[in-house]
């Protein structure tokens, strides 16, 4: 089976390919003999009920700073391709929004991964509140008393934005800090949305655990170790990747949830898991599939198209 695979992503000049899932993606298809294009966002055009978007084709090879050559750019209907793989990173603001309303008229026989109105009906903090029984307590609001109360009943706990993402504004107040009414009016300040108010996990210093599904089942992991100067285990901010095991309490988290993220087509997510709490649950560029093949784990990539290949194969 051939596919015509369009990637809807970031710039792709600015990937650091060691450890983006994404380019790991790309390589696969290539491997497997699937037409690649390339677009961003802003490439996007919708005209009635047909989307369309400025794409170029695409080659990619294992090798940083001359990871990809591009032909000429061109405008192509949405419905030329049998695949399109929605990648570029959060947050889910409306700019990231109205492309998953674009890609809605991609057509019946398109096959968008992850699904488009999946994905902006499941808002990372916002779909997990659904599984209250798996997550540490979590509140989500704007008001100060709300906060306050929260911390008198816990003691130790983390803000964060609502629609945050790769670790930013996200800080812990413990019970003796004196600066939650000014950190709750810069939340207000900065954003018009609520924010997440959480019981700080001490078993965070052990690591944050990023579980990555495949159709709503477990394809592998790895744990991330914050340094000691922070609190955020994100690698980004100093964190360490490490390999890791499933225990059983994470086969029950990914089995609770992995027959609703299979029913919304949402193919390729990460959760992450903090001690025997869930806290996300990441659906709109998941990453981590590198770094599990790196510690000697499975080829995500690989079964990521496998499935996407049958999807596809099924629709005819």
């Amino acid at each position: 089976m051939t596919l015509r695979a369009a990637f809807q992503m970031d710039p792709i000049e600015n990937l650091v390919i060691r450890g983006d899932s994404s380019f790991a993606l790309m390589l696969e298809a290539q491997r497997r003999g699937h037409e690649l294009l390339y677009y961003l966002p802003g490439d996007l055009m919708l005209r009635g009920t047909k989307a369309s978007a400025h794409m170029r084709p695409v080659e990619v090879r294992e090798e940083q700073g001359d990871h990809y050559t591009l032909g000429e750019r061109a405008l192509r209907p949405l419905s030329d391709c049998d695949v399109v793989m929605l990648r570029q990173d959060p947050p889910l603001d409306m700019s990231y929004i109205t492309t998953t309303h674009m890609l809605e008229a991609a057509g019946d026989n398109v096959l968008v991964v992850n699904d488009p109105a999946n994905v902006r009906n499941s808002p990372e903090k916002l779909f997990v509140m659904e599984f209250p029984e798996l997550m540490p307590p979590t509140l989500i609001t704007r008001s100060l008393e709300d906060v306050r109360a929260f911390r008198r009943e816990f003691g130790d706990i983390i803000i964060k934005p609502l629609y945050g993402n790769g670790g930013a504004g996200i800080f812990r107040l413990q019970q003796d800090d004196t600066n939650v009414g000014s950190l709750v009016e810069l939340f207000q300040s900065v954003f018009r949305e609520p924010f997440i108010v959480q019981r700080y996990q001490a078993e965070v210093r052990k690591g944050d655990k990023r579980i990555i599904l495949v159709d709503g089942e477990i394809a592998g992991a790895i744990n991330r170790v914050p340094s000691m100067e922070e609190t955020r285990s994100n690698m980004h901010v100093g964190g360490r990747a490490e390999p890791t095991e499933i225990t059983e309490r994470e086969r029950e988290i990914c089995a609770a949830i992995g027959p609703e993220l299979k029913r919304r087509g949402l193919i390729f997510t990460g959760i992450d898991v903090i001690g025997d709490y869930l806290t996300e649950i990441n659906v709109t560029s998941p990453t981590g599939i590198r770094e599990v093949q790196r510690f000697g784990g499975a080829d995500i990539a690989a079964m990521i198209w496998d499935v996407v290949e049958d999807k596809v194969g099924g629709r005819g």
